[in-house]
């Protein structure tokens, strides 16, 4: 019987640290709060970005508004592609369909940002739905990209079947939320420590163990 596996994207499926630093680093230096130390700026990767940008900044939400903009002018060109599926990824998806499974992204990145970054990798053909964050940040929390990914699966009253995939705590609780379990894969941008906590389904440290466990599922 086949499952749907909903997947998050950065840190999960690409890695994608490098464009999205890089960007949110240009955003800063724009508002007059330069950083230069990369480690602190993981955090970024993967949450929703207004909420970011004020706990890290002390800004607010107008502030982080704007930073969220001086972000975007740089992630659209220029970052957006500073990316890379992490290796193993495109033969995982493919093996995953071959066993009549039906995947899904659900990403708190705009929807608009995950569909370019598929296309670009050629990984679209490997997804029914793709599902993302609104540009006007009225879907941004992880539970509420989730509900919509159910929602367009048909599922939302009936996901016994489902799974989220995620790197990081966010993406643990808001499967947890949305009533489904999550895998967390430590390869990605959250610590070991902090899924731990956050209390996945599962823990996989590799591609290759995500994988094989996705493929032992019935």
């Amino acid at each position: 019987m086949s499952r749907y596996l909903l997947f998050d994207l950065d840190g999960t499926l690409t890695e994608s640290g490098e464009g999205i630093i890089r960007s949110v680093q240009y955003a800063l230096e724009k508002m007059g709060k330069p950083e230069t130390d990369v480690q602190k700026l993981r955090s970024f990767i993967g949450p929703p970005l207004i909420p970011q940008f004020m706990s890290f900044s002390g800004m607010t939400r107008e502030e982080a508004g704007q930073a969220v903009q001086f972000y975007r002018e740089r992630y659209s060109t220029t970052g957006i592609f500073e990316n890379r599926p992490y290796p193993g990824i495109p033969e995982m998806l493919q093996a995953l369909t071959g066993r009549g499974h039906v995947l899904t992204v659900a990403s708190s990145k705009p929807e608009h940002y995950v569909r370019q970054i598929l296309e670009h990798f050629g990984l679209t053909p490997f997804f029914q739905e793709i599902v993302g964050a609104t540009m006007d940040e009225k879907r941004t929390e992880k539970a509420d990209v989730i509900e919509e990914a159910l929602k367009r699966l048909g599922l939302s009253g009936q996901r016994d079947r489902a799974i989220m995939v995620g790197d990081k705590e966010h993406d643990v609780l808001g499967a947890r939320k949305a009533g489904i379990p999550c895998v967390a894969v430590t390869y990605g941008y959250g610590s070991e420590e902090e899924l731990r906590q956050a209390a996945p389904w599962r823990l996989v440290s590799s591609v290759a163990e995500l994988g094989e466990y996705l493929l032992s599922l019935n």
